[in-house]
């Protein structure tokens, strides 16, 4: 009609859209082990130096019935800030690698949180996780390498996603959705210089990621406001925080799986960048003679370099970003199969002579191709070389627990259970059993008070 005035949605619209899409049944029993995977981590991060001080912040405001991953009750959104603190400590968080991020630590205990609030069933708490997973991958997918340089894309995209688990437990209209999602965005972020210095500034990234994204959908509620070109507009997340952002990434392939499926599970207990190190020299070390190594050389790609390159590591988070370090500990450990423990990255390990004369051995450089690969490909190549002047080599492509190389469901399950048997949980068999069941949970509630007896 002549005159009438258009107004084109902006991507963050269409990407409401495809959030109000139906969630199916096996996209949910995969929100479950993600869950689980979440729970076994935050169960054993209790145990963590890192966690006492937000375990002494909930211990000073008691008042509530929200139920605690340590079994304590309190007023919800203190709660909240425990469980979202607790999850990447072991280092063991799930991975999306093209959006460069870890969504379950924030966005599993924000959906707990609003779902226990909401008194809402199993099935809309996996509904929810699907739905955050979603937001949070497609904007970080959309922000680019350029922003991981100074930003811990957790932190900055975990907030959409925390949002979009609460809108969908307090089922939002799309308007309701999209200024939630506006709102969330307009204060996030989260500077890496924290991972250079001894401080719990990580847990607090996830903590403040949770708690605005949640705090931005309760505000939709009642009708506040977001700018709707948050992610697209000329003073927009895109423009201000990355060189090479794409927008046409947030609404790509809006008919596709639900990208949780995308996710990675993280077998051993370290950086997801020294993981592709594990993986090679574990496939190596049973053509390697340990006492006549008189060289171990790895190629890598430049994030994993950035962030684990620590020939001497002397604290356990030292350890766990170290290449040097985790190819040691595998090679140390070839009476044992190699597989990297939670025991090998505590200080008192970091010194044991094998372990020290491994290190040594090891020197890093960067593969100019696999860093062109990155972040679709986490890859690392091995070369160890024997006194006598054998030479034994292999690349790895992929990292184990990515989509090419996945772990079982049984291997996830196994994951949980050494977790929380190394956090001496009363019930592990029991609790998990109820995780992998929530589907048929009436109220979630009833799931989270076994963390009391747990």
């Amino acid at each position: 009609m002549s005159g009438q005035i258009t107004t084109k949605p902006s991507v963050l619209q269409i990407l409401v859209d495809r959030l109000h899409q139906p969630v199916g049944a096996v996209s949910r029993e995969r929100a479950a082990l993600h869950l689980l995977d979440w729970l076994g981590q935050a169960k054993l991060g209790l145990r963590q130096p890192a966690a006492a001080g937000f375990i002494a912040n909930l211990e000073t405001n008691i008042a509530g019935q929200a139920t605690a991953i340590s079994g304590a009750h309190g007023d919800w959104w203190q709660v909240l800030q425990l469980n979202a603190a607790l999850g990447n400590l072991l280092e063991m968080d799930d991975l999306h690698r093209s959006s460069i991020l870890h969504p379950g630590p924030v966005i599993v205990p924000a959906a707990i949180a609003v779902a226990e609030k909401m008194g809402a069933s199993g099935e809309a708490l996996l509904t929810a996780i699907v739905r955050g997973y979603e937001a949070t991958i497609r904007i970080g997918a959309a922000l680019g390498t350029t922003h991981y340089r100074y930003f811990h894309n957790t932190s900055t995209c975990g907030t959409f996603g925390a949002a979009a688990a609460a809108a969908s437990l307090l089922n939002l209209d799309r308007h309701q959705t999209a200024h939630a999602l506006a709102n969330a965005g307009s204060r996030t972020g989260g500077l890496w210089q924290m991972r250079h210095e001894a401080c719990e500034t990580k847990s607090l990234h996830n903590v403040m990621a949770a708690q605005t994204g949640v705090q931005a959908a309760l505000m939709a509620v009642h009708g506040v406001r977001g700018p709707l070109h948050l992610l697209d507009g000329p003073e927009g997340l895109f423009a201000a925080m990355s060189d090479g952002a794409n927008a046409d990434n947030v609404v790509a392939d809006m008919d596709a799986n639900w990208r949780i499926h995308e996710v990675s599970f993280k077998p051993w207990p370290a950086c997801r960048h020294a993981h592709p190190v594990i993986d090679a020299a574990l496939a190596v070390l049973n053509a390697v003679d340990i006492e006549t190594i008189e060289k171990i050389s790895i190629e890598t790609y430049k994030s994993a370099l950035d962030f684990c390159n620590k020939p001497t590591p002397v604290t356990e988070h030292d350890a766990k970003f170290s290449l040097q370090h985790c190819a040691a500990v595998v090679f140390a450990n070839a009476h044992n199969l190699g597989n990297p423990t939670l025991a090998d990255f505590q200080p008192a390990q970091l010194q044991l002579e094998p372990v020290v004369r491994l290190r040594k051995l090891v020197e890093v450089r960067e593969n100019a191709e696999m860093s062109k690969q990155f972040p679709a490909h986490y890859q690392a190549s091995i070369t160890v070389t024997h006194g006598d002047g054998r030479v034994v080599t292999h690349l790895q492509h992929d990292a184990k627990g990515d989509p090419e190389v996945p772990l079982s469901t049984d291997e996830i399950t196994a994951k949980a259970r050494m977790l929380m048997t190394s956090a001496e949980v009363l019930d592990v068999e029991t609790l998990i059993a109820a995780t992998l069941a929530i589907a048929a949970e009436t109220l979630v509630a009833n799931w989270t008070k076994r963390w009391t007896h747990a």
